[in-house]
């Protein structure tokens, strides 16, 4: 029965102190006009917190303005949507030509091949027109 009266030593638990932690407020008051503004410059900086903006703009760092064009977001979706939907006719066209030559004979199986590839080329072409399209969008649109 040697028990010590001592309490037990535990660790310290939580977070690590700051070494330099900001404890002092100051409140500002905006009118309805002035805090419309606030709110613009505030959303086109893509600061996260509204506290971090105040403390750069009023310290001087540097203003960033982060602009998302949603039309070329939106370009880049449906763009990103058709590659995948032509990989997916590659997968089709591929397993087309084989059932074409295991269940056809050899003269029906080459006269449908050639509706086949007409239609391959008439995409081909759609394709070069969809490529002229998306660099004449991203000179236009992009380059700025």
């Amino acid at each position: 029965m040697n028990e010590s009266k001592e309490p037990r030593k535990r660790g310290k638990g939580g977070r690590p102190p700051k070494s330099d932690p900001a404890g002092n407020c100051i409140m500002v008051r905006f009118s309805n006009a002035q805090f419309a503004e606030f709110l613009s410059l505030y959303e086109q900086s893509g600061i996260r917190s509204k506290a971090r903006f105040i403390l750069a703009r009023i310290f001087g760092e540097a203003f960033r303005v982060i602009k998302t064009d949603s039309s070329a977001l939106d370009f880049v979706m449906k763009l990103s949507a058709l590659y995948g939907q032509i990989r997916s006719i590659g997968v089709n066209y591929n397993q087309v030509v084989k059932q074409l030559h295991t269940t056809f004979g050899e003269k029906k199986s080459l006269a449908m091949l050639y509706k086949l590839e007409q239609e391959t080329i008439e995409l081909s072409k759609i394709g070069r027109e969809v490529l002229q399209l998306s660099e004449q969008f991203k000179q236009e649109y992009l380059s700025e």
